[in-house]
């Protein structure tokens, strides 16, 4: 099957409000809850995989006053949340509801457990008086495919996957297979079918990544990197170069989107910070050369195709920081396409930024992210301008490949069966850190 341009922005590119893993959980419970009658609940139980484990344990869920947690995530989506809204769920969360989820976790209602499979999994069980309601999300944050009221199959209702309904495979995983077959050539040619509603569209997603890393800078939230790097160019410490700009912007989105602002973002392959890295280091370079609107946001799309072509290789979710090679990936092509580069420099950028970046892992989101995407940044600049100046990484070496296709291709193997172990001793750590924080 022949997929479009449209197709991947339609799959692939959406608002996200708060960490999608969080989310993933608030509208499971949220999808779960509005079957039920009554809205007192008396328990809640969620089973979720370890990587939406390991990305929902340490982040600040938004309009929720600075709470955090994967119970917190379920309870906020139960109490309150718009299951209609998808990756916007918790846009609906008031005082009331974070009263009502407050008073949940407090008497020990909702319950957390680790599905040792990988693959991404969210199932919610809620209990409420003599009726039990249950959701399940699979491969996709926004996949629901079964939905039961008191054990019986709910068959019609709009929340469930398309793919469900139908009683086929979800799209996705069809582009997917479709996606990891293209060349560089053939992913740059998709570009030029991207249409003026397609490029509002684009451009939308720009504004609202603005308005996250506006809010950074003007009050530090998060980890505050892009406030700090403000601070670092008045100082002189630092020069406002291609790198530095792009860090800055992208940073300073991050520190708010970790921080828990209640502004949505558009995420790119499942992930809001990786529509952060895809766009924002992009939009930041344009300052520096001659550009009309058009170029950029077929840099910025070109850029969204990219990293969906790298995650359809390495997987939604798995040890490896998908803003670094993923969608640090397609920020250095849009980049390389921006200032004028073909083909050849594309994918020298890539395997640059790929022998960069490929060891840097995912532990979680937090705060900390902000480090990883400014890194990412400033990579994806310097990837491309290595390559414009004819510097790239030689094909005899490490996971690099002789094409693109084989780079990335080697990218993945590395994800699924490298860093397995890698990954399970990363929660370890992590879930250490939780239960000595619990016992203090």
């Amino acid at each position: 099957m022949k997929f479009t341009v449209k197709d991947i922005l339609d799959m692939e590119v959406t608002l996200a409000l708060g960490c999608t893993e969080p989310v993933a959980i608030a509208l499971g419970a949220a999808a779960a809850a509005s079957l039920l009658p009554e809205k007192e609940f008396d328990t809640i139980e969620i089973w979720i995989d370890p990587n939406i484990y390991k990305n929902g344990m340490a982040v600040t869920i938004p309009g929720s006053g600075d709470m955090q947690g994967l119970d917190t995530a379920a309870a906020l989506g139960a109490c309150g949340g718009d299951p209609d809204r998808g990756l916007e769920v918790l846009a609906s969360l008031d005082d009331d509801t974070i009263k009502k989820a407050s008073q949940l976790l407090k008497a020990n209602s909702v319950t957390v457990h680790l599905r040792e499979e990988k693959g991404l999994y969210v199932q919610t069980k809620i209990t409420a008086g003599e009726n039990i309601a249950e959701s399940l999300i699979v491969d996709l944050h926004s996949n629901i495919i079964s939905l039961k009221l008191n054990g019986k199959e709910v068959q019609d209702s709009p929340l469930l996957s398309k793919a469900r309904k139908k009683g086929g495979q979800h799209p996705l995983a069809e582009l997917e297979t479709w996606l990891r077959e293209l060349t560089l050539a053939e992913i740059l040619e998709l570009t030029g079918d991207l249409d003026e509603d397609d490029l509002n569209f684009l451009e939308e997603g720009v504004t609202h990544n603005l308005a996250l890393a506006e809010h950074g800078l003007k009050y530090g939230t998060g980890l505050g990197i892009g406030k700090a790097i403000d601070r670092l160019l008045k100082q002189k410490l630092l020069t406002k170069d291609m790198a530095t700009s792009a860090k800055r912007l992208t940073s300073a989105a991050a520190d708010a989107r970790m921080g828990g602002v209640n502004l949505p973002a558009m995420s790119s392959a499942g992930s809001g910070n990786h529509g952060l890295t895809a766009i924002l280091p992009i939009w930041a370079v344009k300052d520096f050369v001659d550009h009309d609107r058009e170029t950029i946001l077929r840099a910025i799309g070109l850029s969204h195709i990219i990293t969906a072509y790298v995650k359809a290789h390495t997987g939604r979710l798995s040890a490896v920081c998908g803003c670094s090679v993923a969608a640090g990936a397609g920020a250095t092509a849009g980049i390389t396409y921006l200032i004028g580069g073909d083909v050849g420099h594309m994918e020298g950028a890539i395997k640059n930024i790929m022998h960069d970046l490929a060891g840097v892992i995912c532990d979680g989101a937090k705060a900390g992210c902000a480090i990883k995407l400014n890194t990412a940044a400033g990579a994806a600049v310097q990837a491309a301008l290595f390559s414009l100046q004819g510097i790239n990484v030689q094909d005899t070496d490490g996971i690099i490949g002789y094409s693109t296709q084989k780079t990335i291709q080697n990218m993945g193997e590395l994800s699924h069966d490298g860093m397995v172990e890698t990954d399970k001793t990363i929660l370890k750590i992590m879930l250490e850190k939780q239960l000595a924080s619990k016992e203090k």
